[in-house]
């Protein structure tokens, strides 16, 4: 699932984004995303070190991801489809 402002760069109409991958890791769905959607390369993670942006987080089961290794196998209810990846935007203000 993507937030409106990457949907919108995207082109996209819907929240939810069916993504295929050989091995279900946060690094392979963003490789999928980004190659699916040229528009969002560099939104997500930086361009050259591919380390997640300071504003975006990604939650799995309820749980907080976004420390975790690109690498890490995700887990079995997001790789089969039953749970969404969800990727967030975060809030801040002052």
């Amino acid at each position: 699932m993507l937030p409106a402002n990457l949907r919108a760069l995207a082109q996209l109409q819907e929240r939810e984004l069916p993504v295929h991958v050989d091995r279900a890791t946060i690094g392979a769905v963003l490789d999928a995303l980004e190659a699916g959607h040229p528009a969002l390369k560099g939104t997500i993670r930086d361009h050259a070190t591919k380390k997640r942006r300071p504003m975006v987080r990604f939650f799995a089961c309820k749980e907080d991801w976004s420390d975790e290794s690109p690498d890490a196998p995700l887990p079995d209810a997001v790789a089969s489809g039953t749970e969404p990846l969800l990727i967030i935007g975060a809030m801040s203000g002052g």
